[in-house]
């Protein structure tokens, strides 16, 4: 559960760039929507939701604080998604073959020839 929550506060980082990025681009929508983050672990959702931090170490603690503050300014929002439904699952680990081509035609990939 700890490495989705660390994989968690680096992609609320980089939220929080992107949307940073857009708001300076002037031709882009005024107010920026939140951004959302899907998120296959049901514990890091719950701790990331839980304002209070009961956990002992630092690191984590920090990251914590991090994405409670992004949610709390409305620059994200997390989502559960089942793994099943992940289209970042083929890039973390390795899957069968018909789960790849599932996902691989679902963001529009097709076989080089």
């Amino acid at each position: 559960m700890e490495s989705e929550f660390v994989a968690l506060d680096r992609t609320a980082q980089e939220a929080e760039w992107l949307r940073n990025f857009l708001e300076n681009i002037p031709m882009w929508e005024k107010p920026v929507p939140a951004l959302r983050v899907h998120c296959d672990s049901q514990s890091a959702i719950s701790r990331a939701l839980n304002n209070n931090y009961n956990g002992k170490s630092r690191h984590i603690r920090r990251r914590h604080k991090t994405i409670r503050n992004l949610i709390s300014t409305g620059v994200l929002t997390i989502d559960y998604i089942k793994s099943a439904d992940n289209l970042a699952d083929p890039f973390t680990k390795g899957l069968a073959r018909d789960q790849v081509e599932k996902s691989s035609r679902v963001m529009g990939l097709k076989a080089y020839e």
